[in-house]
């Protein structure tokens, strides 16, 4: 046993490759809900017009600059990459039209998961002007912000070089866009880890911190059969941050074990030592500069939460014609 696992017991439990459709996925754009999307577009219509979020709100709504024009002023434009960008995000050009004027039409170009370069068109909007004025930017924000984090995931994977490791995202999502957020991830290359607290078991430190305190061995079979008994159809995760968590977290039967913030030369021994016996997640400190690194290990997850929280919008424009 390697020195890093000294005094850790294990009774290998063999991972099941049925597993792995229930571990990862990537979410498609016909599994999101129409209606969410549009509760999303709506409540960018009603922030922009209404003041939304504020406790008193104007007593004069609406905008007052696109009104000096009138509805009989047609006008079309085009969604347009300033740079380099993994396309994502363009299913939200109908719900967002949809929130400022019926009157308005759009359509993709390309389509989502595409690379774009400068100048390349993504897609096409028309309608009367002061309709399109007004979903020029809610409708920028949503195609920025997802062609962003799908960009970033694709260089993200890219880092990882040629490895058999997945890289999966986390819920550090913003509130209410976690699904669109998790769509772009997948559409970069990424794949998602559990969409929320509802599909899986998962152990981790502060769930051992608010029982008892303990993060003993014995806590963890003791969660671990609790979880068992309580969700038959779920399965279970255990997150351990330290060597001698790693065999009871493997006699325990779950099905994955995270490591978490383990130092290199310490996966270096630890990853091998899962290896085959439950799957092996790796997450903390994950980078573009550490990837290399943690891809070469070979475990079948590298989880990072970077892919949403610090994904940098996209530099896409709305050209008129």
């Amino acid at each position: 046993m390697p020195a890093v696992l000294a005094g850790a017991y294990c009774e290998p439990v063999p991972r099941d490759p049925g597993h792995t459709d229930r571990l990862v996925r990537r979410l498609r754009w016909e599994e999101l809900d129409p209606a969410w999307l549009e509760r999303l577009a709506g409540l960018a219509h009603e922030e922009d017009l209404e003041g939304g979020g504020l406790l008193r709100r104007p007593t004069r709504v609406g905008d007052p600059t696109s009104g000096l024009l009138t509805t009989s002023d047609r006008a079309s434009a085009r969604l347009v990459a300033r740079g380099p960008v993994v396309v994502a995000g363009l299913g939200m050009i109908a719900p967002v039209l949809a929130a400022y004027g019926k009157a308005c039409v759009g359509r993709a170009v390309l389509s989502d998961g595409a690379r774009a370069a400068r100048g390349d068109v993504l897609g096409v909007i028309e309608g009367p002007a002061p309709e399109l004025l007004r979903a020029e930017r809610p409708l920028l924000n949503f195609i920025q912000r997802l062609c962003g984090v799908a960009t970033w995931t694709r260089r993200h994977v890219d880092a990882m070089g040629a490895t058999p490791s997945l890289l999966l995202d986390t819920r550090k999502t913003t509130p209410g866009y976690r699904m669109l957020e998790k769509y772009a991830v997948g559409v970069g290359g990424g794949h998602n880890h559990r969409l929320g607290l509802f599909d899986r078991v998962m152990v981790k430190d502060n769930h051992l911190a608010a029982a008892d305190g303990s993060d003993s061995g014995a806590r963890i079979l003791e969660l671990v059969r609790r979880a068992r008994a309580a969700r038959p159809d779920l399965l279970i995760e255990v997150e351990v941050d330290r060597p001698d968590q790693i065999g009871p977290a493997l006699a325990s039967g779950a099905e994955v074990i995270l490591l978490d913030n383990f130092p290199l030369a310490s996966l270096r021994e630890a990853v091998p030592f899962v290896r085959g016996r439950a799957w092996c997640e790796v997450s903390g400190g994950v980078s573009l500069a550490t990837l290399p690194e943690l891809g070469a290990l070979g475990p079948d997850f590298i989880s990072c939460g970077a892919l949403t929280h610090a994904a940098p919008w996209a530099d896409v424009g709305l050209d008129w014609d």
